[in-house]
């Protein structure tokens, strides 16, 4: 890929787990009221066919990695995991009281922080605590994040026991140097030691998160960790770029120095032998960012037309509703978005005032609800379509305009009704969702929110 492509589009610009993206969401004019509508709305439509996904934000960790841009709570004192699974348990009883049937789940996934810091025994208390008020939609996908120097035999075998059967497991890179920046030592052994274990008790999707982009790392070491992980052949691999927003997390993303980081182009190399070396291993590349084996259901999905994009990635069926427990989470009602708060405090004093502990939100309008829908439709299949009666809105015609730059450059291809991303644009995915975007067109926000593109 020429440079002067990566040098044109390699600016500021959101990963769209949602439109509108979270800076726009405010505050001040955020109705908790008109949220919780949204959700009785959704619940209705579609809990007695599709279900509900549930992600929980499990905030704990035992030490810092400098990469990492999540909520979290560093400790090693595990006392920290009853009260907080009491909180969530109590949340969720919350949730169900909103609710004029039984909850039915399609899919629970645990993040984090680090799942696996909680024990088996709490884990095991929580999950069980939510499904005691819910029934299961047919083919739930329960799944959670491990940590392959902490996830045991037992967490494994607990986990699967309750219906869990897809497990990630964070790689990031297999160079001492780098790990030793990102605050990271994990050696390939821990992970090998995890992977098949999870294989053993019969896990069917085993996935790993490889990032490209961190300090340190050359294209060397993005060959050397890929060539690890086709040791291992995990069904499913997110490969990203390491986003890097100090401005946003403080010190916690800053073990190294600017000078440190692989400059635009350098990355770009990067991800494209690592995406080449995928492929030459069988894997293919789904959405942006994650590739799978033919046998995944990732990739089925894809068959199927059933990719779906949220604030837990790319996952392989739809649910219209999400609801994010924990602090910090996000819940989606397909009509609008809302965030728990993000201080640990202030989560249980809400919680224990009987509240939902949810602080900022968005209501999507009709214009937000279409133009969430085409961004959607480009990062899962890659394409948009319209009509006169159907996903059209008035700006659309500036927004073709706009693409015709890319379309020169050989990004997009488009015709009178249809926008599609071509093999030379799908790197660029985010800078063509990007000319959709009216509110970020509108007003960027005053200061750096969003990673860089490339």
């Amino acid at each position: 890929m020429k440079n002067s492509l990566v040098n044109k589009y390699n600016v500021a610009g959101p990963r769209y787990t949602s439109y509108p993206t979270v800076p726009y969401w405010d505050i001040e004019t955020f109705s908790f009221k008109k949220w919780k509508e949204t959700l009785f709305q959704s619940f209705n439509e579609s809990n007695s066919t599709e279900g509900l996904s549930l992600y929980l934000h499990l905030p704990f960790c035992e030490s810092l990695c400098t990469f990492c841009g999540c909520n979290k709570r560093i400790t090693k004192r595990h006392e920290v995991e009853s009260p907080y699974i009491k909180a969530i348990l109590k949340e969720w009883d919350l949730y169900c009281e909103l609710f004029n049937a039984k909850p039915k789940i399609k899919e629970i996934h645990l993040g984090g922080g680090t799942p696996t810091f909680f024990s088996t025994d709490n884990l095991k208390r929580l999950i069980n605590g939510l499904l005691e008020k819910t029934t299961l939609a047919e083919g739930y996908e329960f799944s959670f994040e491990g940590h392959p120097n902490n996830t045991t035999k037992e967490h494994l075998q607990t986990l699967f026991d309750l219906g869990f059967r897809r497990v990630s497991f964070g790689v990031q890179d297999y160079n001492m140097s780098v790990q030793i920046a990102i605050h990271r030592i994990q050696p390939f052994e821990n992970v090998k030691r995890v992977t098949e274990l999870a294989r053993e008790i019969g896990y069917t999707s085993v996935g790993h998160d490889i990032i490209f982009g961190l300090p340190f790392q050359t294209e060397e070491h993005v060959e050397e960790t890929i060539n690890k992980t086709k040791e291992l052949m995990p069904d499913r691999l997110a490969f990203y770029s390491y986003a890097h927003v100090p401005w946003i997390k403080g010190n916690g993303q800053r073990g190294f120095k600017e000078e440190n980081l692989p400059s635009a182009e350098s990355k770009r190399r990067q991800y494209e032998l690592g995406k080449e070396l995928l492929a030459k291993a069988g894997y293919v590349e789904i959405g942006m960012d994650h590739f799978a084996l033919k046998s995944d259901s990732l990739y089925k999905s894809i068959e199927q037309h059933k990719l779906h994009r949220n604030f837990m990635g790319y996952t392989a069926s739809k649910t219209q509703a999400m609801i994010g427990l924990g602090v910090s989470s996000i819940s989606d009602s397909w009509y609008g978005f809302a965030q728990n708060v993000k201080g640990l405090e202030e989560y249980y004093h809400l919680i224990e005032e009987n509240q939902i502990p949810i602080y900022r939100g968005h209501i999507l309008n009709k214009i937000d609800l279409i133009i969430r829908k085409h961004i959607l439709n480009l990062m899962c299949q890659f394409k948009t379509t319209w009509s006169s009666n159907h996903l059209y809105f008035k700006e659309l015609p500036e927004v073709l305009i706009s693409l015709k730059e890319m379309e020169f450059d050989g990004l997009v291809e488009i015709d009178s009704n249809e926008i599609r991303v071509t093999e030379k644009g799908k790197p660029f995915v985010r800078n063509i969702c990007m000319a959709f975007d009216l509110l970020l067109q509108e007003k960027m926000p005053e200061t750096q929110l969003f990673s860089m593109t490339i």
